[in-house]
């Protein structure tokens, strides 16, 4: 049996994924990390800690859903008790993506913005179409509920990225965030990633290719955070054994190139 620890566990998806894991056969929530108290039950032998290095000693993978500056703090403590461990933090800057790539030298780490089947099928999608149609214009939307803290959303930032490689591009030079007073024409090579929040939206992710004539639109809606809290329980399960190494939610699933 595989137990599960779990990093994050107060928030919307954290308390899914425990609640989730009661209905697996071969996998099991063993440990959950709080900085105070939980706010929710939960089944006696299920150990509760606000030490990290209890957490990774006491788990054989760990599933983390929670902000930027706590993944850092647990990937700093796993670097000296390495563990399996399967981060959809979005949000982090450029040393703790790096920390994150440092850390997969001594554990298996897999890492996504987005853990469900969905958006991966629509990554490997954006990619062919961003190859294929090299003079569509690329513009991408994402909808989150009013609570979302980051944005653009990782997920968006993540599909703007697969477009950019596929063309050849430099994301960093080509992203534009909105659009405000006179800026001029489109730049051809402009990759323009819009963010919207209200309501409860799950998430929502548009990417289009218009061109003279046509235009061509890929969507994604997640209607329920379930989709984010089983994926990442797969993908725990599947990363157990795994040789160190920074993984994505592709290789989970097996998409391929």
């Amino acid at each position: 049996m595989i137990r599960v620890g779990v990093f994050g566990a107060g928030g919307r998806v954290g308390k899914l994924i425990i609640e989730d894991l009661h209905s697996m056969s071969n996998i099991s929530l063993g440990a959950v990390y709080v900085r105070n108290e939980l706010n929710f039950s939960i089944d006696p032998s299920v150990l509760v800690t606000n030490d990290m290095n209890v957490l990774l000693k006491s788990s054989d993978v760990i599933i983390d859903f929670s902000l930027p500056e706590a993944t850092q703090k647990l990937l700093e403590c796993a670097l000296e008790h390495p563990r399996p461990l399967v981060i959809g933090t979005t949000g982090m800057d450029a040393h703790q993506l790096n920390l994150l790539k440092t850390a997969s030298e001594s554990m298996p780490i897999l890492y996504a913005t987005n853990m469900s089947l969905g958006v991966a099928l629509l990554n490997k999608l954006v990619h062919s179409a961003a190859k294929t149609l090299k003079d569509f214009d690329i513009e991408i939307v994402e909808q989150h509920h009013r609570h979302k803290k980051d944005a653009p959303s990782g997920t968006a930032l993540t599909l703007a990225h697969s477009a950019a490689m596929a063309r050849g591009l430099d994301l960093d030079r080509v992203r534009i965030s909105g659009r405000d007073g006179n800026i001029g024409e489109r730049t051809k090579d402009e990759i323009a990633v819009m963010a919207l929040r209200g309501g409860d939206i799950v998430g929502r992710h548009t990417v289009g290719f218009y061109n003279d004539g046509e235009f061509v639109e890929l969507h994604h809606t997640a209607t329920s955070r379930n989709t984010f809290s089983k994926g990442s329980i797969r993908a725990a399960e599947w990363l157990v054994g795994k040789e160190n190494g920074l993984y994505a939610i592709s290789d989970c699933l097996e998409l391929g190139e």
